[in-house]
């Protein structure tokens, strides 16, 4: 009898591990709201449409057998949620600060949790407008701090290097954290401006003298990742101080820098363009876990399992923070039509590649598990 009990109790400890190690894994998909790209189709929807689209993206999400989605609900310093600081999204109802009816980050926390699917809120911290031309509510931070927004093409951007800018999305964020349920906060790879969006310096020639005439020694690139370093410092921590437990994480370029890896061919530094520094957030503890963009094939210059091997390893991530990579989906579909075979295999690479205390990935974007292209749906269930 003592001999079964004690098998029965060793198989029983083998499940609660085995759970446990299911529920620490990250399964997640991104839900963009900018573009009306996954959520919702179109602006000007009603009420009961875009609540049937949150239902049918859960439902899908729930057939992948994914347990979080990172739903943005801050695309261009506004809301899909009901915020006393700033305007109610365009993409909502085609007119910013025009409320939808209800409030859909509340109705994804709510449907989700039945799920058993946790909701990350998804913002972009310094992007003010996809277009700069588009009328804006007189809410809007860009009429409210007019000396830190900048226009860099044909957007408009907030300067990290404003402490009004920063301390305004630490009060948003604040604000969202204590008021939702969230399971996290999230932000993506969109620091200062992608170089190829605007021509010539990003327009902070100004800020800059100012930060020297004040004593500041830093050389103009150093200020601009310090700038962003302390925002992520100052988000973290607001997120852990509004809501214990829950999360802050970022998805950063999936190429840290020029040479790093030397076997990987990057096309963009965002270490120098971006004035990101991921590197050191992880170095520092600043993140609770990154999901790095590793939108290549595994047989490119930009592979993936070198790539995921970089990003893990202790020499770059010390405390072994959880890397969950950014697998892209949207390959499978024109231009690139990669084969199914390729997703399939970047997420085998994720559960062999460690150092992994807590693993998991995060897809981009929404559509093809919609569509369920190349029965990515099944794939995605299968791993």
């Amino acid at each position: 009898m003592r001999t079964w009990l004690q098998y029965l109790a060793a198989v029983l400890g083998w499940l609660l591990l085995a759970n446990a190690s299911q529920a620490e894994e990250m399964r997640a998909a991104w839900v963009a709201s900018v573009y009306n790209i996954n959520f919702p189709s179109k602006p000007g929807l009603s009420a009961d449409a875009q609540k049937a689209q949150i239902l049918a993206i859960l439902e899908t999400a729930r057939h992948a057998r994914l347990n979080a989605l990172m739903v943005q609900v801050r695309p261009e310093c506004d809301a899909l949620y009901e915020s006393g600081i700033e305007p109610w999204s365009r993409f909502l109802t085609g007119a910013q600060g025009r409320s939808p009816g209800y409030d859909p980050l509340a109705f994804f926390i709510a449907e989700g949790r039945k799920r058993g699917i946790a909701i990350h809120a998804w913002i972009n911290p310094y992007r003010a407008a996809t277009h700069a031309s588009d009328q804006r509510s007189s809410r809007h931070v860009a009429n409210r701090l007019p000396a830190a927004t900048r226009r860099v093409g044909g957007q408009l951007w907030l300067d990290p290097g404003s402490t009004a800018v920063q301390d305004h999305v630490v009060a948003v964020v604040h604000d969202l954290v204590r008021r939702y349920p969230v399971a996290g906060v999230h932000l993506d790879d969109y620091f200062y401006p992608y170089p190829d969006t605007y021509s010539g310096s990003f327009p902070d020639a100004d800020l800059y003298a100012r930060y020297q005439a004040s004593g500041g020694r830093l050389s103009r690139a150093d200020w601009r990742r310090n700038n962003v370093n302390t925002m992520v410092r100052r988000l973290q921590a607001t997120v852990h101080s509004a809501r214990p437990g829950a999360v802050f994480g970022i998805s950063p370029f999936g190429i840290y820098t020029k040479g790093q890896p030397p076997e990987v061919k990057a096309g963009l530094d965002q270490l120098n363009e971006l004035y990101s520094d991921p590197v050191a957030w992880l170095q520092q503890g600043w993140v609770d876990y990154l999901a790095p963009q590793l939108y290549w094939k595994d047989s490119s210059p930009q592979s993936f399992s070198a790539l995921l091997r970089w990003w893990r390893n202790p020499g770059i991530n010390p405390h072994g923070i959880p890397i969950y990579p950014g697998i892209r989906i949207e390959a499978l579909s024109a231009p690139y039509n990669w084969p199914a075979g390729e997703i399939a295999r970047q997420l085998a690479l994720e559960r062999t590649i460690g150092p992994r205390k807590a693993g998991g990935f995060v897809l981009w974007d929404f559509t093809p598990l919609r569509k369920n292209t190349k029965d990515v749906v099944g794939i995605v269930r299968g791993n």
